[in-house]
């Protein structure tokens, strides 16, 4: 949803400050996380008293937000993150409008809307000035230039210093997860004392090992079989062993089992499964087309093809991808 109309300041997820309001747009789920945690952080360390409460805005329960928002006994500041504003009730819209009137004192509402015309009033409200709000874009990073201005900035803010040549690599390696690529960003500063360069990125990911693994589970998961074969065998022929592949199958079938069938908001169930928020949207994207039987056929192939590639099989690579064709049939065997 577009924030062109807006009368209030529009600021990129690392520019975020407190405000009564704080409106958390756009698909980037990593970046609006990263702008959460930086605005808790910040209320943090300028009281450490302040008192943090999740709501699920698909799940609102009428009075929650007030309930929330009243004074405490200590009077210590609150700051109110809201969920799924995309997909709110109507008491949720109803009570939050009425809130935008009068917010409450050392009160700061977050609230996370990742786009559709669902809450469009609620959010023209707050474009319009009311409750003296601010909002934090976090448009999908699709281009490379994009990608390699996050990197630039990762290193930027930590005061170290990265070649053009070692943004390129690491975006090379890390294209398609923005939260890998972060990821490996912090890996790196926290690794490595020197100036960061393409030998130094090739050094930690050589190969692209891990990532070519990741990119064929993902496309394997999607659906798209003749492209995640294609993506096989080029990861194996440039040095990729079998074995972190299919660790890689494991790890994203295994996430995708716990979040199926659970119920409630990316933080709320984050937090139950021990996983980051863009953990769960990520696995309920991968969902999309699975049933409980498939997932449980395919964590028996991927068992399977554990044992035939580290001993019992003949033809390592022939397991991989008998275990991607079941996987791109959503576990049809």
């Amino acid at each position: 949803m577009a924030a062109s109309k807006s009368s209030i300041p529009v600021l990129q997820w690392h520019q975020v400050r407190p405000a009564p309001v704080v409106l958390v747009t756009g698909p980037e789920t990593f970046l609006a996380d990263r702008a959460s945690r930086a605005l808790r952080d910040l209320l943090k360390t300028e009281d450490p008293s302040v008192e943090v409460s999740d709501i699920a805005a698909d799940q609102y329960q009428p009075g929650e937000l007030m309930t929330l928002a009243s004074p405490s006994l200590f009077a210590e500041p609150r700051l109110i993150r809201v969920a799924n504003v995309e997909k709110s009730t109507d008491a949720f819209l109803a009570e939050t409008i009425a809130y935008l009137e009068q917010p409450a004192d050392d009160t700061y509402l977050l609230l996370r809307h990742g786009g559709g015309v669902r809450g469009k009033k609620l959010l023209d409200a707050i474009r319009g000035g009311a409750g003296g709000g601010i909002e934090i874009a976090c448009a999908e990073l699709k281009k490379d230039t994009d990608r390699h201005d996050f990197v630039s900035a990762e290193f930027a803010a930590a005061g170290r210093r990265i070649t053009a040549t070692g943004i390129r690599a690491l975006v090379t390696a890390f294209q398609d997860d923005l939260a890998e690529l972060a990821a490996a960003c912090q890996q790196l500063l926290a690794d490595s004392s020197d100036e960061i360069t393409e030998v130094t990125v090739d050094k930690y990911y050589s190969g692209r090992v891990e990532t070519n693994a990741f990119r064929v589970a993902d496309t394997a998961i999607a659906g798209r079989e003749g492209e995640a074969l294609v993506l096989l065998r080029h990861a194996i022929s440039t040095g990729a062993d079998p074995v972190p592949i299919v660790a890689a199958f494991a790890s994203k079938v295994r996430t995708m089992a716990k979040v199926s069938g659970a119920r409630g908001g990316g933080g709320e169930l984050a937090r139950k499964l021990g996983m980051a928020p863009w953990q769960v949207d990520r696995a309920r994207r991968d969902l999309q087309g699975w049933t409980d039987e498939g997932l449980a056929n395919t964590i028996t192939v991927i068992a399977d093809t554990d044992e035939q590639i580290k001993g019992l099989g003949r033809d390592p690579v022939y397991a991989l991808e008998r275990m991607i064709a079941v996987i791109a049939r959503r576990g049809d065997r």
